[in-house]
């Protein structure tokens, strides 16, 4: 664990300030044009084509949702979550350098909850500095008054469910192929479809009930700052990591590492 960390340093410390960054720049966005999306509804806009994904500018916490929704976000917990994780062991079984590996001491087992622990810690430190600085930004222009922060560390623990399933699948798959390449996109292809179904259900009112088939749907900070959580995303997120931690505690243990090509 302690040395996936170490190879992963200088890309926590990159993705880190970056998403703390992103993090204070979501509030700034909230307070110079609340006002003219405002006006636009008023005008007679369509307030649906305004709004991205669970979240929107017309409140705090709607803001707070795009911020996390948002592709940029997505992008900086995508590294870790699925780039990292999908590459954890179908990238070493790749190189050849898996079978050096387990020549140690060492079970499949032991190594997949290892390699689990490594990603969590480098997802929850990402998350957090990216709601460090939501909430930076948020007493700096003074508008602290319009959330609950005491349900900021609620987010992000909601937050680290949401990003723990991804990372549950990506090594599921990481474990279940030989190569870095499928696992990495049928990693892709999983977010990919529940961002999909969130975006699509949030620009077509029709089409509004594909969002609750979207793991995205299930993690909105907007309601947990106003006392809104729902148990219901707790429970199916937490199912969401249940399965692929089963699938690969069962299925990494068993597999046949013929020799390398």
């Amino acid at each position: 664990m302690r040395q996936t960390l170490y190879w992963l340093r200088f890309r926590l410390l990159a993705v880190g300030l970056a998403a703390f960054a992103w993090g204070a720049l979501v509030p700034t966005f909230y307070t110079t044009f609340q006002d003219l999306f405002a006006g636009l509804v008023e005008a007679g806009f369509p307030e649906n084509l305004l709004n991205f994904g669970s979240g929107s500018l017309f409140s705090l916490g709607g803001a707070m949702t795009i911020g996390v929704q948002h592709p940029i976000a997505i992008g900086f917990l995508g590294v870790f979550a699925v780039g990292a994780a999908a590459a954890a062991v179908a990238g070493e079984r790749e190189t050849g350098t898996l079978e050096v590996l387990l020549a140690r001491p060492l079970s499949r087992r032991r190594l997949y909850v290892s390699l689990s622990a490594a990603i969590v810690i480098a997802v929850g430190v990402i998350l957090a500095l990216l709601f460090i600085g939501q909430v930076i930004s948020i007493n700096a222009l003074g508008v602290a008054d319009e959330i609950d922060q005491s349900q900021v560390p609620l987010v992000w623990a909601n937050g680290m469910l949401l990003w723990g399933a991804f990372a549950a699948f990506s090594l599921a798959a990481s474990v279940s192929f030989d190569r870095g390449g499928p696992a990495i996109g049928l990693s892709l292809a999983y977010l990919g479809i529940n961002y999909f179904f969130e975006i699509l259900g949030s620009f077509l009112p029709d089409l509004e009930w594909t969002q609750e088939y979207s793991l995205f749907h299930h993690f909105n900070p907007g309601e947990i700052v106003s006392g809104k959580q729902d148990p219901f995303d707790l429970a199916l997120l937490g199912v969401a990591i249940v399965l692929p931690v089963l699938w690969a505690l069962v299925v990494f243990p068993r597999r046949d590492l013929a020799a390398p090509a």
